[in-house]
């Protein structure tokens, strides 16, 4: 005797998807934005610290060895990928592309 067969649903309501795409994509683009202004604001933190005076539109690309956080670097892009992927994915399902 064969067993019925059950569907597959979304654990997700698909009324949420649109909500979740929009969350998810700001929130990942939040994380992008703030990975590259805490790069330039921690460099011009240092610079002040150095007696240096420093114009907001004068600053290097990197910054010194003893002030950036590999760690902490590579923590906020994973979470801005993870949050930049699933706010595809939603944005793909809101718009009525199954994947």
């Amino acid at each position: 005797m064969q067993a019925a067969a059950t569907s597959i649903s979304s654990p997700v309501p698909l009324a949420w998807y649109p909500t979740l795409a929009v969350a998810m994509v700001a929130v990942g683009l939040m994380l992008t934005a703030s990975f590259f202004m805490c790069l330039e604001v921690l460099l011009m933190i240092e610079l002040f610290f150095a007696n240096n005076l420093v114009h907001p539109t004068s600053y290097e690309a990197t910054l010194s060895k003893r002030s950036r956080s590999f760690a902490k670097e590579i923590t906020t892009a994973a979470a801005a990928s993870v949050f930049l992927g699933f706010g595809s994915l939603f944005v793909l399902l809101a718009s009525g592309v199954y994947v």
